[in-house]
């Protein structure tokens, strides 16, 4: 995806896929009580502006209801940002609704880039509906 350029920042779009998602219910609360707590570790495959293969990502899930809910969490992605090669860490905030819509924002982790991604800042979103086959994001960044 061509990036376009607005005042500082460069944004990105593309598209990722879940490549592995394992998740397990925290506590000893009893099955259909709610709120409850879950973790998930998960691997995603980025395209597009971002071009990262198994990423590692670390969620803490808060389930309101069965199929609603926030998360949080933590990926770091080894590949490149526009061409430029490294590695870096975002932090993730999102929800998810009863139609199995998840939004979400992130944020570079601030000093986490590496080699040619070292002073990355920026930050994306996504939205998956359910039925896509991969997820769009888009990331507006710059380097500090």
């Amino acid at each position: 995806m061509s990036p376009q350029a607005s005042a500082d920042r460069t944004q990105l779009t593309g598209h990722f896929t879940y490549a592995g998602w394992e998740e397990s219910a925290l506590g000893n609360r009893p099955d259909g009580t709610y709120p409850r707590l879950a973790h998930a570790a998960v691997t995603n495959a980025f395209s597009g502006g971002i071009e990262a293969a198994d990423t590692i990502c670390e969620y803490t899930i808060v389930y309101s209801t069965e199929k609603t809910g926030t998360f949080t969490g933590m990926e770091l992605l080894e590949g490149s940002v526009d061409g430029r090669r490294g590695t870096f860490a975002v932090e993730e905030r999102g929800s998810f609704d009863e139609r199995g819509s998840v939004r979400c924002t992130f944020e570079v982790v601030p000093g986490s880039g590496t080699g040619e991604l070292t002073g990355l800042r920026g930050t994306g979103a996504f939205t998956h509906e359910p039925g896509q086959p991969s997820v769009p994001y888009t990331f507006d960044y710059d380097f500090g």
